[in-house]
């Protein structure tokens, strides 16, 4: 029995143009609570994007994208607001902290390195859409490559032939309809699974290629030439047989088939176009690279991070191995707690380049309790429906969930306050006995109120050291 997590099945698909900002604020309450200021900020930035593709070519490429710094603590919603929104408007979307540039012995990629990253999510997006549209072709296709292999064509008699006597065998043609009726009996067997366990041999490519080294500063994924690209070329695209079960054969030949029948180029002309239209990188904790310099210590320039990321927020062309992208039009939404720095320690051009400043608040009980019950997919929503694949029933009080915001919302204030993601330890912790013998409660009824609550989790918050580890 199939059990899905509310407001995970497919729904009509709104089209974008017809979204309004404040009907994008609805769709994104759905899923993150509170934060109105936020949600309105990156409503206005998507539906600018709809109306620039409205404008004159020429004018549309004067128009820029106004980038967005959100100011909060963390747990309070900043990265799934901009996950949501991407998500929303099927834009290729990528999370990168900015801190990751100045650690100490960091010497893999350069700042450029989230525009090809960024160019990769797009590729992978595009290719699973085109994937959709050629999969039923493939399946079929597939489908009569593997009916060829269990029931090889019969080739007609040639004239001549010493069997005949050099004419061609009477009833042929009645052998022609014999093998086209087993070839169909054989696709219903086949459809209705009755040939998965049987042995088949096909032909399938070799992957293994001759190993040699190459000495770059730069990753393979970022040289000009696709070197995994040009291997098959190189030394050909060599085959083996190999023996596998019906059911293994026609999953291998479907994605061989999907291969066949999608375009690349086209795709890596899609993404790219993707990317400069309507990407959004989504910049974490900006704050640590905000600030002066302590003048001492072996850490990477902070305010060299800020002049390395400024040309891409600015808008540069970015070579990639798919070709070079321009950054002018890419969303930037930066995020950071700013309890040391604020915004203003940036470096003026950065600052200017953000022009939107939007302060996320701290979470508060009433908050934790919408946490818990509100969006789509709530903590109470998938557990429920977690544990009723093992066929427990389980039910909470509001009494219940009220206890739960309560404990998190004081341990937030005692030790490190972490916002809803406290929510996830406390559940973990208020659950724990029911998960490791629900296996054994099949078909029971579980309420859990407000006692179960206290229960579970008063030692450990009484102990406030035994908290700091726990929770």
């Amino acid at each position: 029995m199939a059990i899905y997590l509310p407001g995970t099945v497919d729904e009509e698909q709104i089209a974008l143009d017809e979204l309004t900002p404040r009907e994008i604020v609805a769709e994104l309450d759905k899923h993150v609570v509170g934060q109105n200021a936020a949600k309105r900020a990156v409503a206005i930035a998507l539906r600018n994007r709809m109306r620039r593709q409205k404008l004159a070519p020429d004018l549309a490429e004067e128009v820029i994208p106004k980038n967005i710094i959100m100011i909060g603590p963390t747990g309070v919603g900043k990265t799934e607001i901009a996950r949501r929104l991407a998500k929303l408007a099927n834009s290729p979307f990528m999370k990168v902290e900015a801190s990751k540039f100045t650690e100490v012995g960091y010497v893999g990629r350069d700042v450029e390195s989230m525009i090809r990253d960024l160019v990769e999510i797009a590729i992978d997006m595009v290719r699973e859409e085109k994937l959709e549209d050629v999969s039923d072709k493939a399946e079929l296709n597939a489908e009569e490559r593997l009916l060829d292999i269990l029931l090889p064509p019969v080739s007609p008699p040639r004239s001549g032939d010493s069997a005949s006597g050099g004419v061609v065998l009477e009833g042929s043609t009645g052998l022609t309809e014999s093998a086209s009726r087993t070839r169909e009996k054989l696709r219903q067997q086949l459809r209705e699974g009755k040939l998965d366990d049987r042995m088949v041999e096909i032909d399938v490519r070799e992957r293994n290629f001759p190993s040699f080294e190459i000495i770059s500063n730069q990753g393979v994924e970022e040289m000009d030439v696709n070197i995994k690209d040009m291997l098959p070329n190189i030394f050909g695209q060599r085959t083996k047989k190999r023996k596998m079960k019906v059911n293994e054969a026609f999953e291998y030949l479907i994605q061989e088939e999907e291969q066949r029948l999608i375009d690349m180029d086209q795709v890596t002309r899609t993404a790219i176009d993707r990317v400069q239209d309507s990407g959004i990188i989504f910049l974490d904790e900006i704050d640590k690279i905000a600030g002066r310099e302590s003048g001492h210590g072996p850490d990477v320039s902070r305010e060299g991070v800020q002049r390395d990321i400024l040309p891409i927020v600015e808008g540069t062309t970015v070579n990639t191995r798919y070709g070079m992208v321009r950054t002018d039009h890419i969303l930037f939404i930066a995020a950071g707690a700013f309890h040391v720095s604020k915004p203003s320690d940036l470096i003026p051009e950065l600052q200017g380049r953000f022009p939107i400043r939007v302060e996320l608040q701290s979470l508060t009980m009433d908050d934790f309790i919408r946490i818990l019950t509100e969006p789509k997919s709530s903590l109470t929503k998938q557990y429920t429906a977690l544990l009723e694949t093992e066929g427990v029933k389980l039910e909470f009080t509001r009494e219940a969930l009220e206890e739960v915001a309560r404990f998190a919302f004081r341990v937030n204030e005692g030790t490190e306050n972490i916002g809803a993601r406290r929510l996830h330890t406390i559940m973990e912790r208020v659950l724990d006995e029911i998960s490791f013998e629900a296996p054994e409660k099949k078909g029971e009824q579980i309420k859990i109120d407000a006692d179960y609550v206290r229960h579970m989790l008063a030692d450990i918050v009484k102990d406030q050291d035994l908290s700091r580890y726990i929770l």
